[in-house]
């Protein structure tokens, strides 16, 4: 095998990497967070009041939406339906042809930060382990963001990138351009 292509088989493996480290973060930061913080205290505070280390649980999604539809229904939305989707994206970020690196990598921050989440709404039946919270000085009227974890903003950090690849990343595929 030619170095050109064993150098193109590992940058190609780099996404799957990074997506793999991310959950192994997301995990070990949680653990850590069960077992020295008491459920619903804050740990300690950064910044004045500005940032907390807190331990909360989540049976919802973003936000807590949904946490209170019955367990059968939340299995459905908030597990099957993503794990469909997260394997689609894992599968379409390492086999698409279209896919430039840096979208590659994107991709693999939402499937690594999803399946973060995933881990623990199958294993955690008390609800996804949030930990991070910071204020919000009243913007929007809230006076504290809603409190979040590594997998979130592995998700966050990803759809940003996806969304930003899309304005100023040139597609690897030509456009088809059929004007008349």
């Amino acid at each position: 095998m030619p170095a050109n292509a064993k150098a193109a088989k590992a940058i190609a493996f780099l996404p799957t990497f990074l997506s793999a480290a991310l959950i192994a973060a997301d995990q070990a930061s949680k653990a850590w967070i069960v077992a020295n913080i008491p459920d619903n205290s804050i740990y300690s505070r950064y910044f004045g009041d500005f940032l907390w280390i807190v331990h909360t649980r989540n049976l919802g999604i973003a936000f807590s939406i949904g946490d209170s539809i019955p367990a059968i229904l939340r299995a459905l939305l908030f597990i099957a339906v993503p794990i469909c989707f997260l394997i689609a994206a894992a599968v379409y970020g390492y086999r698409s042809k279209a896919l430039t690196l840096f979208q590659r990598f994107a991709i693999a921050f939402i499937v690594g930060g999803g399946i973060g989440n995933q881990v623990d709404r199958i294993f955690r039946p008390e609800g996804v382990v949030d930990f991070v919270s910071f204020s919000m000085f009243g913007l929007f009227g809230f006076d504290r963001f809603p409190t979040f974890n590594v997998a979130d903003m592995s998700i966050t950090i990803g759809a940003i990138a996806l969304l930003i690849s899309g304005f100023f990343v040139e597609s690897k595929e030509p456009i088809d351009d059929k004007r008349s």
